[in-house]
């Protein structure tokens, strides 16, 4: 039930929490199926969460989703999927965040959008405005959502630790903290964003033709969500043939959502950066296990168009 990238991956996130949540997993579970009347089914594929599909007591197929309770990540994604109310995204049918277990809808046929890619890389860039059409609804009243300015601290923390002795190169990083922190003080609208759109969490549907899943939950400029649509799926990839797609979806997203080409640019430069900078938290020089990705090459390739 618990495979070894999931062990390796709780652990290496959440420490002790992560420990004691994995020999505790199977009593989890058990006491979820008496308690909300669920026949657990197979496991999906298995990364930071233990995600299986399940039928609740009517027969109504659904998605039962657990992480370690003092996670973030589950307290950020339920909020977020209760203000987008099923527009876009997947239902969210019941939470208690204090199991770290949300109770999600279960989306048919459930294909990503990343099978699109590269052949249909045009079809799989319009799935995505589609749904961020749908998502980017003001926030709700007494919403805790974090702002999206408050990842800017990223680049400040690369800065302090790793300054010119890092992977990455320091005039880029000190260059997208100042752009983030542009973009976000001359942005006209204030949205909930999914936080983490791309290819592998855009789900082809039946209620709506895409819904997304697995938000972050943030709030801020609606431009922030193009940026990881540029250097995705599979940015551990340094493959040439997806970078040379990102024109042609700069030029895509600026038009299907109205947005000036600049601000895509822009946004796009700042989160490949800031793909790279999260990656580097685990960066050393003793075990040189390298955060650069394709991010960093798409980076550049946006850098010469930066307004």
């Amino acid at each position: 039930m618990i495979t070894d990238e999931l062990a390796r991956n709780v652990v290496g996130v959440w420490g002790d929490d992560g420990v004691q949540w994995l020999a505790d997993l199977p009593s989890i579970l058990r006491e979820l199926a008496r308690d909300w009347d669920l026949t657990i089914g197979a496991p999906y594929d298995l990364s930071y969460h233990y995600v299986t599909a399940v039928t609740c007591g009517d027969g109504t197929p659904a998605v039962l989703k657990l992480g370690v309770p003092t996670g973030t990540s589950l307290a950020e994604e339920a909020p977020a999927l209760a203000a987008f109310a099923g527009r876009g995204a997947v239902r969210l049918l019941r939470a208690e965040l204090d199991r770290g277990a949300l109770l999600l809808e279960r989306i048919t046929p459930g294909w990503r959008a990343r099978d699109l890619v590269p052949d249909r890389d045009a079809e799989a860039t319009s799935a995505a405005v589609s749904v961020m059409r749908h998502l980017h609804v003001p926030p709700p009243p007494g919403c805790q959502m974090p702002e999206a300015l408050t990842q800017a601290k990223a680049f400040d923390d690369y800065v302090n630790v790793h300054g010119d002795a890092g992977p990455l190169p320091l005039d880029l990083v000190v260059r997208a903290g100042g752009l983030m922190r542009e973009l976000c003080a001359s942005a006209t609208e204030r949205v909930v964003l999914h936080g983490d759109l791309h290819h592998d969490n855009i789900l082809r549907a039946t209620r709506e033709p895409w819904l997304a899943i697995d938000p972050h939950g943030i709030v801020g400029d609606p431009g922030y969500e193009v940026g990881a649509l540029l250097f995705n799926p599979d940015p551990d990839d340094r493959n040439e043939a997806l970078t040379a797609l990102v024109p042609s979806r700069v030029e895509q997203l600026a038009d299907e959502l109205a947005m000036p080409v600049d601000r895509v640019v822009a946004w796009g430069f700042v989160k490949a950066v800031m793909s790279d900078v999260w990656s580097a938290e685990d960066w050393s020089v003793v075990t040189d296990r390298s955060p650069i990705s394709r991010a960093l090459d798409i980076a550049y390739l946006l850098l010469p168009r930066l307004p």
